[in-house]
């Protein structure tokens, strides 16, 4: 098995003059990409750093970002990726938890960085990757001082690669543990999976310090070139597109429903596209039809978590059919990765039959080994070899994995579950609906109700009257909202993903205790 370093130096070997990376107005080869990764490593080598330590990193995208990711692991060190999003004090508890010993801050961080520095004790060099700052080491300063040469340290696959910290819609911030062999069995089951090549040019938008990474890693292990922007702007994303001739695409489901409402999407050629992969939070079906649509057969499905680093499944292009009865797998997460097992586990961790609702359970050479320094969270997630992912789903007779929600978000309204998934689902066919999130609220009849919370489309009227009558249509009256409120926006991770958890924090921040 390879390692993350490999695959630079597998691209410089192979691919010497194809353009292995394009940033703002920066064309790097292979070659020439595999240089400054191997000046990167020496500069972390030359610090002082010593493999088994962790650096981490906060920034935007950036060419340097990827030359820090891969210099790592050829210096054997491991990368923590921080979520800029992230408040000071989040941020120094990661740190403190991670204890990095180098800490790199891109432009417009260095301010934040300077806040974490006078609380943080473990890092010893603070580096800035773009601005001349007081007390930071220049990046491009230490590269010019390192050699280009390959450090040629010796790191096994088992090794930590990648500590990256995960919370966003389910709690504090905890630390994956991501080895180089969870990352290049994921790697390699995805460019199998979705049959990428060294043709194939990618635009990727979604931040770096996200599992979302993933179609870097694909893309220069088979050769491909990478499009990087710095942050998810539609405009840009459209441009680059046309202009690179991007062959794929991987984002949220919130960002292709905002691309599709994009004034002047018609005026971009997107023709070059062959795959277009949706992944980090369940389609609607409504917003799904509406892309294939438009971009035609090329969709495609990715189902995982940073745990898995990150596939589990994928529904192909070919079984997304728009009627009749092979229309049903629209509603389906798709069948397993090459390297992954998947298992619906019931309450006794036992498997179920194909169609049992139970928590989901996966195993392979790509699942994270544990939580760093959560001893207990590890006995916990992980049993028998099994991930226990704490989503709700079933597998059907042919294996495909249909997901119902995560049991986090599981409302018990008088007695009967409902799964916030299912009524967004039926909200978002209305014709008004641009984004909604279905979470509990608190009631005094029922315990908690189901609240919905809907953003119009631009110019659309609808009352919440209308909406609660169009779900009721649709839906078993337990499972319809009680109530509806009509919000400018709705709170997201930096992927784009819906945050229920802070649509739920809103509705019980003034009790004493959270139901659900």
């Amino acid at each position: 098995m390879f390692t993350l370093g490999d695959i630079p130096r597998r691209g410089a070997r192979l691919y010497a003059k194809k353009e292995a990376l394009v940033f703002g107005g920066a064309r790097l080869t292979y070659a020439r990409f595999d240089q400054r990764v191997n000046r990167a490593a020496n500069a972390l080598l030359n610090l002082g750093c010593q493999k088994g330590q962790r650096i981490a990193i906060l920034s935007e995208n950036s060419g340097e970002y990827l030359e820090v990711y891969f210099g790592a692991a050829k210096a054997g060190l491991a990368l923590v990726p921080l979520n800029f999003r992230l408040a000071p004090g989040e941020l120094v508890q990661i740190v403190n938890d991670a204890e990095p010993i180098v800490f790199l801050a891109g432009d417009g961080y260095e301010s934040v960085a300077s806040i974490i520095r006078q609380k943080v004790r473990c890092v010893r060099t603070w580096i800035s990757l773009d601005n001349p700052s007081e007390g930071y080491v220049s990046y491009e300063e230490i590269l010019r001082n390192a050699p280009d040469c390959d450090p040629l340290v010796q790191v096994d696959e088992n090794e930590l690669a990648v500590l990256m910290y995960t919370g966003g819609t389910t709690g504090l911030p905890k630390g994956v543990i991501l080895t180089h062999r969870n990352l290049l069995s994921a790697t390699l089951g995805m460019a199998l999976g979705w049959q990428f090549n060294e043709f194939d040019t990618t635009c990727m938008f979604l931040p770096l310090f996200h599992a979302s990474i993933w179609p870097v890693f694909v893309c220069m292990m088979v050769g491909g070139k990478v499009v990087l922007i710095r942050r998810p702007e539609l405009g840009v994303i459209l441009q680059t597109i046309q202009d690179e001739k991007c062959t794929h695409m991987n984002a949220v489901p919130t960002i292709y429903n905002w691309l599709l409402d994009y004034p002047g999407l018609d005026n971009f050629d997107l023709s070059s596209l062959r795959l277009i992969i949706y992944s980090g939070s369940p389609m609607p079906v409504e917003i799904l039809k509406r892309c294939m649509s438009k971009f035609g057969n090329i969709m495609a499905q990715g189902y995982g978590l940073t745990e898995a680093a990150p596939l589990v499944t994928m529904l192909l292009p070919h079984d997304h059919v728009l009627e009749g009865p092979g229309s049903r797998l629209l509603m389906s997460a798709g069948k397993e990765s090459v390297p992954v097992e998947v298992m619906v586990a019931g309450v006794d961790g036992a498997p179920l039959k194909a169609g049992e609702v139970g928590e989901i359970a996966v195993r392979g050479p790509n699942i994270t080994v544990g939580y760093w320094k959560r001893e207990e969270l590890t006995k916990d997630k992980i049993r028998d070899g099994w991930l226990y992912t704490g989503d709700v789903g079933r597998l059907d007779e042919e294996g495909y994995l249909y997901l119902i929600d995560r049991k986090a978000d599981m409302i018990v309204t008088g007695g009967e579950n409902v799964y916030p998934t299912e009524t967004e689902n039926v909200l978002y066919q209305h014709p008004a609906v641009h984004e909604c999130a279905v979470t509990s609220a608190p009631d005094r009849k029922w315990g908690e109700r189901v609240q919905a919370v809907v953003v119009l489309k631009e110019g659309a009227i609808a009352t919440e009257e209308e909406l609660i009558a169009f779900s009721k249509e649709r839906l078993a009256g337990y499972k319809c909202p009680k109530k509806i409120e009509f919000w400018d926006q709705i709170p997201k991770t930096p992927i784009g993903k819906l945050l229920r958890k802070d649509v739920k924090k809103e509705f019980w921040k003034d009790m004493h205790r959270n139901i659900g």
